[in-house]
């Protein structure tokens, strides 16, 4: 068992590389920009899945540095996953690293400043660690267990604390949603994404339209990243965070971090009672999340009341979604 003053070590090693990596990526851009090189990038499933020669630099990076310091942890990355043949859920009770060297690859090869590096850390398969460094936007969120989630290691998050507001009483309305098309592009009748379309389009629709469905949100949001999502509902900039198809890695240190800053993450999926079936925590390896905010106790509700109440109101407007993998 790795004790508190082993995880303290372990945090200031995963902060300072992840500004290194960070540094890495932002020094890859300016040579673009500059004319020094061209972007070398390779499509992997489609035209919206890419690796470029960044990807697996930083990785491989990332992954020197970490084996060095503790030749005995475990390593998960997506450019040396993306190599194997598997899709089996690697993550277990050892002390493992779970990175992804560039979230919003596409971002990056359009030269959009929403990209970053996540570095997560799980011990017995929990997040503990959450770094993530987005270089272009000079923006680092860092979290530990029980010690609270930051913005440049100066500003406790959520920004509004004194008090943390509320949830909106008629939410999802005066809300903000953010989601992602994600990679499964497949034209096919009901497919995740005709499935993704409709929920987006009942969440905004206004109140009463499609058949009931409709959630007035203030305003939809797709940073390209997964990770800066997730971030950005820590922040309390999004309220509400929706997705199906991420990978571990992709979501690992985002999850630390909103959990930190007092939000809550479940499943996507919304069950059969709505109503009434409990609000587990999602699973790490199950490709489908939904995140709210932190929310601030409200007339005749806790805090964590209105976080639930908030993922029913998205359960009774979304779609299920189908990503299956094994081992999750």
């Amino acid at each position: 068992m790795i004790s508190d003053a082993e995880i303290e070590q372990v945090y200031q090693f995963a902060l300072e590389l992840g500004k290194n990596a960070g540094k890495l990526l932002l020094e890859a851009a300016q040579k673009r920009m500059s004319g020094d090189v061209q972007l070398d990038e390779v499509e992997k499933l489609n035209s919206v899945d890419i690796v470029t020669k960044t990807d697996e630099e930083v990785e491989a990076f990332i992954r020197t540095s970490i084996l060095e310091k503790y030749p005995d942890h475990k390593f998960v990355g997506e450019e040396s996953y993306s190599k194997g043949s598997s899709k089996e859920y690697l993550i277990d009770d050892s002390p493992t690293w779970c990175i992804d060297p560039l979230d919003g690859t596409v971002n990056f090869a359009h030269l959009s400043p929403f990209y970053c590096v996540s570095i997560g850390f799980l011990v017995q398969s929990q997040p503990v660690i959450g770094i993530v460094c987005a270089p272009f936007l000079q923006q680092t969120f860092s979290a530990r267990r029980d010690h609270g989630a930051w913005l440049n290691e100066t500003v406790r998050l959520p920004l509004q604390r004194n008090p943390v507001p509320p949830l909106p009483p008629t939410a999802p309305k005066g809300c903000i949603f953010s989601c992602e098309w994600g990679k499964d592009r497949r034209d096919i009748p009901d497919g995740n994404l005709a499935r993704k379309v409709e929920s987006f389009v009942n969440m905004a629709t206004e109140l009463g339209g499609k058949g009931g469905k409709g959630g007035m949100v203030h305003g939809v949001r797709s940073l390209g990243s997964a990770t800066l999502d997730l971030c950005y509902v820590a922040m309390g900039g999004f309220d509400i965070w929706w997705e199906g198809g991420c990978w571990e890695w992709d979501v690992c240190a985002g999850i630390c971090l909103l959990q930190e800053a007092g939000g809550l993450v479940t499943t996507a999926n919304p069950p059969e009672d709505v109503d009434h079936a409990p609000v587990p925590p999602a699973k790490l390896g199950g490709r489908l999340y939904l995140a709210i905010r932190a929310a601030g106790d409200g007339e005749g509700e806790s805090g964590r009341e209105a976080q639930e109440r908030v993922v029913r109101e998205v359960w009774m407007r979304v779609r299920k979604l189908d990503y299956e993998r094994p081992g999750a």
